[in-house]
């Protein structure tokens, strides 16, 4: 059976470096993992790519032929990886056996929250090929900084789970850089747990062309909380114990925890049911779990300390 991650987001959310990241410390503990790079606009890939679309078809020359910008172009280029799927299939033979997959993908929002053609090259993998894959939706957390774009990252993060149908982690990157933007309304869990938006309302009326949008905004919000899906996990790719609590989520997401433990029905329960602070057998390094707290104490001034 094969596991692996799908890592999407906005350009600049840090997608690629979570690759390498992720990669490196996956075969530090010891799984055999091949990065996918199906962004045909990275051409600077600081990891080892197994399989790389720019084999393929590159953004450069498709914009070049057709005359196309860059977001035209990539959607040329999913459709083209789409028409020729056998081309995918036949890279990753070879890496099915025994090899965790990371697929990198572009950055253009609308290929995961408006367009087709990589989500039928996405199913063709999860319904015909039985991979079973994790959408890793990566939004920078600097975005928190500003009321109207966080809820923008909320409405994008909903759109693309309901898009995508996939077992799907929502990620605060860079989250050890997040008050370099400025200091945050409210505490970290508001932002991760998505806790009462109508609270932002005051700050968005401080902001002229927030004000004029304030009915939308309303409606916007309580969308959301009607759908009530969009939570956020915290990530500094640098720290090997953050990298460590959303390996775990991700293991449990797609099912690679319970893998080995076919016909133990209480075996099957009892890890279904645990916390995320289980002892995890599959890691032989000494990471501990690190809670929410945690993380704002590390990264996030308290308000004494401005005294």
């Amino acid at each position: 059976m094969v596991f692996g991650q799908l890592v999407i987001g906005p350009p600049g959310s840090g997608k690629t470096t979570y690759c390498n990241g992720m990669s490196q410390f996956l075969q530090l503990i010891g799984r055999k993992t091949a990065v996918i790079n199906l962004d045909p606009a990275n051409d600077q890939l600081p990891y080892e790519c197994a399989v790389n679309i720019e084999e393929l078809i590159k953004l450069e020359d498709v914009m070049a032929q057709y005359d196309l910008g860059p977001n035209g172009g990539l959607v040329f280029c999913m459709d083209y990886l789409e028409k020729n799927i056998d081309w995918l299939k036949d890279k990753l033979e070879p890496l099915i056996k025994d090899h965790y997959l990371l697929f990198d993908f572009p950055g253009q929002v609308e290929l995961f929250t408006l367009h087709n053609n990589a989500k039928n090259v996405i199913l063709e993998m999860v319904n015909k090929w039985d991979f079973r894959l994790t959408a890793v939706h990566l939004v920078d957390a600097h975005l928190c900084s500003e009321p109207g774009m966080y809820v923008s990252a909320l409405l994008m993060s909903l759109s693309a789970m309901l898009h995508l149908e996939l077992p799907h982690i929502n990620v605060l990157s860079k989250i050890d850089l997040i008050e370099s933007y400025g200091k945050l309304a409210f505490n970290l869990d508001f932002y991760t747990d998505v806790q009462d938006l109508s609270y932002l309302q005051h700050y968005l009326d401080k902001d002229i062309w927030s004000e004029k949008y304030r009915k939308l905004t309303e409606k916007l919000c309580e969308v959301i909380e009607d759908y009530s899906l969009v939570n956020f996990t915290t990530l500094n790719i640098q720290d090997k114990e953050s990298v460590m609590d959303i390996l775990k989520l991700i293991d449990k997401s797609n099912g690679y925890v319970f893998a080995g433990i076919e016909g133990n029905i209480t075996e099957f329960n009892k890890i279904a049911a645990a916390p995320l602070n289980w002892d995890y057998y599959r890691y032989p390094l000494p990471f501990f779990f690190i809670q929410l707290s945690a993380v704002q104490e590390k990264y996030m001034k308290d308000d004494e300390d401005d005294l």
